[in-house]
């Protein structure tokens, strides 16, 4: 299973949802935002090396930490130098040796958030409990329309307790992006976990935000 993680505009807590469902799906997370990487580094070669073809993808892929992950360099002249079309390759490889792959995309409409998606078999798109972030992820939707990647699940993140959606505003949200959505709150789990570069499940096994990571990968898995 390929999985791209995506959204509109940074700031919905993409990066967070892909590093915990990786997490959950036991999968190899793959940071693919080429020129602003958010998830933890690690040493050895990166996503930069591998596409630039100074390192096979399989070389790349850490296994050290809480999720086998295959990092993405933070310099420019490395995105630069980046051979973005061989993502596709390097995305069925990684899944071809461990099984599951996620992705997480870069934020925004960029030519490589399309690589991310046409790399993966579904989508899961995040967004936020606002008018703005909802906007965005249209956008965000229409691509993956465009380049016929399916939509898993939509994910409403970081959802306050008095924000919390009530049916109607769900079905709303799901008829507006058109897909099945899960709610992950917000906590303050989650942010050490955050700061500590770990999945929250590695903070406290009994969270909230937990149980809501582990529906989502559930309700991912059973599709394939």
């Amino acid at each position: 299973m390929k999985l791209a993680v995506t959204g509109g505009k940074g700031g919905v807590g993409k990066s967070t949802v892909a590093y915990n469902l990786g997490a959950e799906l036991d999968a190899v997370v793959v940071d693919g935002d080429l020129g602003m990487a958010d998830l933890p580094q690690r040493h050895g070669p990166d996503l930069h090396d591998v596409l630039a073809g100074r390192a096979t993808p399989l070389e790349a892929v850490s296994e050290d930490g809480s999720v086998a992950l295959l990092p993405c360099g933070r310099s420019l002249a490395g995105a630069r130098k980046a051979d973005q079309t061989a993502l596709v390759e390097t995305v069925a490889t990684v899944e071809r040796h461990y099984g599951t792959v996620v992705i997480d995309s870069p934020a925004g409409l960029r030519a490589d958030v399309g690589l991310a998606l046409l790399a993966s078999d579904a989508c899961v798109l995040v967004t936020r409990p606002t008018r703005p972030a909802v906007a965005d992820s249209l956008r965000a939707r229409e691509l993956a329309r465009a380049v016929e990647t399916p939509l898993a699940r939509i994910v409403l993140n970081r959802v306050e307790s008095q924000q919390t959606a009530t049916d109607t505003r769900v079905r709303q949200l799901a008829a507006t992006l058109e897909g099945p959505v899960t709610q992950i709150p917000d906590s303050a789990v989650v942010r050490r976990a955050q700061r500590s570069g770990v999945p929250v499940r590695a903070v406290d096994a009994d969270a909230c935000a937990t149980a809501a990571f582990q529906t989502l990968a559930n309700q991912v898995a059973s599709l394939f």
